[in-house]
């Protein structure tokens, strides 16, 4: 089940061409994904405190076409299972009103504990489980 996110694009996103500077699509992922772990009861700020942090290793983004001011688009995360300590999001951000493909991103990311090693949580791991 894919889950997803809805926006509507500020004008103050937008650089000088009038088009949705590439670097704020960074925080639209960014942000669904915490939306993703937090309704599937993965507190992302209490994993910090607990000194797990989950951290960005690469990301691949493929710019389709540009949203533009008042655009109302969606991000939907699809989780992935990448090897024993890799998990990955893909990412789509699609235009509402005609359900076109913007951008699809890949975000590869692990957690590491408190003496900066990687492991996988349990309530992370949870997340990956195939049906």
């Amino acid at each position: 089940m894919t889950f997803k996110v809805d926006f509507k694009v500020r004008d103050y996103e937008c650089d000088l061409q009038g088009i949705v500077n590439n670097s704020v699509y960074f925080n639209y992922l960014e942000h669904a994904r915490h939306e993703f772990l937090h309704a599937n009861g993965v507190d992302f700020a209490q994993l910090a405190r607990d000194k797990i942090n989950l951290v960005v290793m690469r990301s691949e983004m493929d710019y389709k076409q540009s949203l533009v001011p008042g655009d109302e688009f969606y991000v939907a995360v699809e989780p992935e299972r990448i090897s024993r300590l890799k998990f990955g999001f893909r990412q789509t951000v699609v235009r509402k009103h005609d359900e076109k493909v913007m951008l699809k991103a890949l975000v590869i990311g692990t957690a590491v504990n408190e003496r900066g090693r990687p492991f996988f949580p349990e309530q992370v791991d949870l997340l990956f489980k195939s049906d």
